[in-house]
């Protein structure tokens, strides 16, 4: 019984991490930018700066980017992402107190319809510090049925 619990942890600590190098920049640049401005900004201003922090180091980003959304083969519209990092994550950025539980289900939809496979979602509003929550969609059937009704469980 120990060895399948052994076994089944290493499994598990071998996936790998996704954009690991992105992502640590992606949050080392967050932290500089609420390290300056804290709280007290508007979301514009984030993203401009957030847009120099990610260039300064070294990643290709660009702002509002707009990304097609498809239905049965049809362009049905277009999302807009606050910032995409090397062509293969999304940023959304926020400015607000806390986040609602639909800003969260919002940030999943839009990283769910798009062609990416990880996203962060940043609030510099946090009256306790900025809010980096890092989501990664597969798609995946066991993915889809596990994340289906409950896009905050990734």
């Amino acid at each position: 019984m120990t060895q399948n619990v052994q076994n089944n942890t290493q499994n598990k600590s071998q996936k790998p991490f996704l954009f690991k190098e992105e992502s640590y920049l992606i949050r080392g640049a967050c932290f500089s930018l609420y390290k300056k401005f804290r709280n007290t900004q508007k979301e514009s201003v984030y993203q401009k700066s957030l847009l120099l922090e990610l260039t300064n180091k070294g990643l290709a980003a660009v702002r509002e980017k707009q990304l097609p959304i498809y239905h049965l083969g049809e362009k049905v519209g277009v999302y807009t992402p606050d910032l995409i990092v090397n062509d293969s994550i999304i940023i959304e950025l926020k400015a607000k107190p806390f986040l609602h539980k639909e800003d969260l289900q919002q940030f999943w939809y839009y990283l769910k319809n798009s062609e990416f496979s990880l996203g962060f979602l940043v609030n510099f509003g946090e009256p306790n510090g900025v809010k980096i929550i890092r989501r990664v969609y597969t798609n995946t059937q066991n993915m889809r049925n596990s994340t289906r009704n409950n896009p905050e469980s990734v």
